[in-house]
């Protein structure tokens, strides 16, 4: 089966920036949508950035507009999301995901069907 290796996670300061990647465990492993998901203790897992690697279409949750980005490298099949001006509300256990999909990503988790294991992200004031 599968498995989706997401790493990256650390603990920065707030103002600081992490980058995460997530690669399959299979290289040849792929689907139309992948996106990232965050959940803190206490909360629900929420969406943060998803990809549709036909055309490429990106989504965002409002809270993280203009400070992440949400990007994947076909030649290394790895997702990434590039986290800038991080903040201390940031902090969560980061999951990769991914499904298939004609053609829309929503920020949804239970449109995803597979899962990594998660990277812990810790943003401090």
């Amino acid at each position: 089966q599968v498995q989706l290796v997401d790493s990256g996670g650390g603990s920065v300061q707030a103002g600081g920036s992490l980058r995460l990647s997530c690669t399959p465990s299979r290289n040849t492993y792929s689907r139309e949508c992948m996106g990232w998901f965050r959940q803190s203790p206490g909360k629900e897992r929420e969406g943060v950035a998803a990809f549709h690697i036909s055309g490429s279409s990106t989504y965002y949750a409002d809270s993280v507009k203009g400070r992440f980005t949400i990007s994947h490298d076909n030649a290394k099949n790895t997702l990434y999301l590039q986290m800038n001006s991080l903040k201390p509300e940031d902090t969560g256990m980061y999951y990769c995901a991914a499904a298939y999909s004609s053609g829309y990503c929503p920020l949804d988790a239970t449109f995803f069907a597979t899962w990594g294991h998660g990277t812990q992200v810790t943003v401090s004031s």
